[in-house]
């Protein structure tokens, strides 16, 4: 046991350094290395190649295999690119960061208004990082995001860490809800991307693509209970990929309403409809559709 330890402590310390020294390579490096890493994981038969086939084929069922492929295939690609761009998000500076993403908002951050950013996963979605990195020089208020603990106890605490490090608040998702209520009203940017399967816990079926989805609720009962307005929030590609724009929309009319399940039911459509426009940049890797309703057959 001691020996595994030993070994697991240097193949984590091992991962750390490589990644900070990708921070020292050109951007335009890094993002060529990610390409290939994503166009090699495209072609090696693995588990999350069959999901991304699975989901791809639910999900635009009009198209035919060599147009599934096509997107299959860039979407690698993409989830190469995102892998080693990490090592800026966690390790580079505010300068490299805001290289790499710009911010676009459809509001006043600086208002301090009740909010909810509810991020869809999109290949650049870490990307988000920077409203922590800007918020001090733009006089933004904190920023707070949901994550999922990680088995892996090692980097569930550094990712933490690194989030955080300017300044950013990480909320585990099953923790207090009085807590986060009250960074909510006190005028914190609270980001949430609902957009994955996290069990069946406190969440329905709505549609997504057409299809019954497991999808929490959260968004929609923590807008009513705090007082908050709703934005859409994307991190998606600059049409010429140099870069990403992290874009807040407008807040959503009358949203929240008094039927939870109606408001997760427009956010999934909201999102369909963003995915639409760019389907290689989701996050199709997730196995979005495992919980089933009506002990329907698990796709995966």
């Amino acid at each position: 046991m001691a020996k595994n330890a030993v070994l697991q402590n240097l193949v984590n310390q091992t991962i750390v350094g490589l990644s900070k020294a990708l921070t020292l390579l050109p951007y335009s490096f890094l993002v060529k290395l990610g390409y290939i890493l994503g166009t090699l994981a495209s072609i090696i038969p693995s588990d999350r190649n069959r999901v991304v086939q699975t989901n791809l084929k639910l999900c635009f069922p009009e198209l035919d295999e060599a147009s599934l492929e096509q997107i299959a295939r860039k979407h690698w690609q993409l989830l190469g690119r995102s892998l080693v761009e990490k090592s800026i998000v966690w390790h580079g500076s505010k300068k490299q960061l805001h290289r790499m993403v710009e911010v676009e908002s459809k509001v006043d951050l600086c208002d301090r208004k009740a909010r909810i950013l509810v991020n869809i996963h999109f290949t650049g979605i870490e990307g988000c990082i920077v409203l922590s990195a800007l918020a001090k020089e733009n006089g933004w208020p904190i920023t707070s995001g949901f994550y999922q603990k990680m088995k892996n106890a090692f980097f569930n605490q550094k990712i933490i860490e690194w989030r955080n490090r300017f300044g950013g608040d990480a909320i585990d998702r099953q923790g207090n809800t009085a807590n986060l209520i009250r960074k909510i009203r006190n005028g914190n940017l609270i980001i949430i991307a609902p957009d994955v399967d996290l069990g069946t816990k406190d969440s329905s079926f709505v549609p997504f693509f057409g299809i019954p989805t497991n999808t929490i609720t959260a968004v929609s009962r923590l807008a009513k209970i705090a007082g908050a307005e709703v934005c859409l929030t994307t991190t998606t590609l600059k049409a010429d990929g140099s870069g990403y724009i992290t874009t807040i929309h407008e807040p959503l009319s009358d949203f929240p309403t008094d039927d939870s399940i109606a408001d997760t039911a427009r956010l999934n459509q909201l999102f369909e409809n963003e995915i639409r426009k760019r389907p290689a940049e989701y996050y199709w890797v997730h196995k979005r559709f495992k919980n089933r309703p009506n002990n329907e057959i698990n796709p995966y």
